[in-house]
């Protein structure tokens, strides 16, 4: 059998985890042949295809392949893990973090400051993203930790609920939304009624709000969308200037709710709620500081401390 590199691994995790050829290349900053050619060698080096090669842009796992994804998975993890082993004891390694849009801007900045005062030697690198992103990130191993606001892959990511946070509807402070909330009027009526500024998709504000008019028997196409936004500071701006309404995180519109700048409406009589969830890969070995930050954040009376400081 010929030799199997570290590179090859790299590369085949890339092509299963990025869904195609071309996307893994973008991410590796490789071209194309340089992928396909390692990928040829890992093949070559087990004796067996490990993709159904019918479109490059997307590509599925023959049955080995599946049983060798795994594995290498597991490998590249445990290299991660070796390079950080003795690092702690000489220096504090940088925790690779990742968020999405509203647990990245309103809460976990709050959760790192109240950890970082009891860990004065804590540094970190946080990256944003939606949640499909932040998957990706986390199992592509670029961050060790994540926080998403939708479960998506519950058979390679332990999910831990951080946050109940609360979806509302926002809309601008006039006459018009005033009189509405007097009645006593909830999103759910405004929804099919208003123009909607939407958040982009793979959001886990989107896919929430999705999930939510499900259960109405609704779907997105039956909202009168004016635009697609990926930023909620954005979103606010646009609904205060009377573009439409939007679906957001109470945390995105309590400031501008204690303003006076937008109003929100509880979307039915029981409130719309979705988690907000730290993330871990199954199978990765945490470095000792990601492992103290884990269990800072898992630790209840730390988190309310935390968010009350927010």
């Amino acid at each position: 059998m010929n030799d199997i590199s570290l590179k090859q691994l790299e590369i085949f995790v890339a092509v299963v985890e990025y869904g195609g050829f071309t996307r893994a290349a973008e991410e590796l900053f490789f071209n194309q042949s340089t992928v396909s050619a390692h990928i040829s060698l890992l093949e070559q080096a087990l004796g067996k295809e490990l993709f159904v090669r019918s479109n490059r842009r997307h590509v599925r796992l023959t049955k080995e392949g599946e049983q060798v994804y795994p594995i290498a998975r597991r490998i590249l993890n445990d290299c991660a893990a070796l390079r950080t082993l003795f690092s702690d004891a000489d220096s504090a390694p940088v925790v690779a973090l990742g968020a999405s849009t509203v647990p990245g801007q309103y809460l976990v900045p709050g959760y790192l400051a109240a950890f970082l005062k009891r860990e004065p030697e804590f540094r970190y690198s946080l990256r944003r993203g939606d949640s499909e992103q932040v998957h990706r990130m986390l199992k592509s191993g670029q961050i060790a930790v994540g926080f998403v606001g939708a479960v998506s892959e519950p058979e390679n990511v332990d999910y831990f609920p951080l946050y109940d946070d609360r979806l509302v509807l926002a809309a601008p402070n006039n006459e018009h939304y005033r009189m509405l909330r007097e009645h006593g009027v909830y999103g759910r009526k405004l929804l099919l009624e208003e123009p909607f500024v939407s958040r982009e998709e793979g959001s886990g504000t989107g896919t929430s709000l999705q999930n939510y008019l499900r259960t109405l028997g609704l779907s997105h196409d039956m909202l009168h969308v004016v635009a697609r936004v990926d930023d909620p500071e954005a979103i606010k701006q646009m609904v205060s200037g009377g573009v439409g309404v939007a679906v957001l995180s109470a945390l995105a519109v309590e400031q501008e709710v204690q303003n006076g700048t937008l109003l929100a409406f509880e979307m039915d009589k029981s409130a719309l709620k979705r988690t907000i969830y730290l993330i871990t890969l199954k199978s990765q070995q945490l470095s000792r500081m990601e492992q103290k930050l884990v269990d800072f954040l898992k630790s209840p009376h730390r988190r309310k401390r935390a968010e009350a400081q927010n």
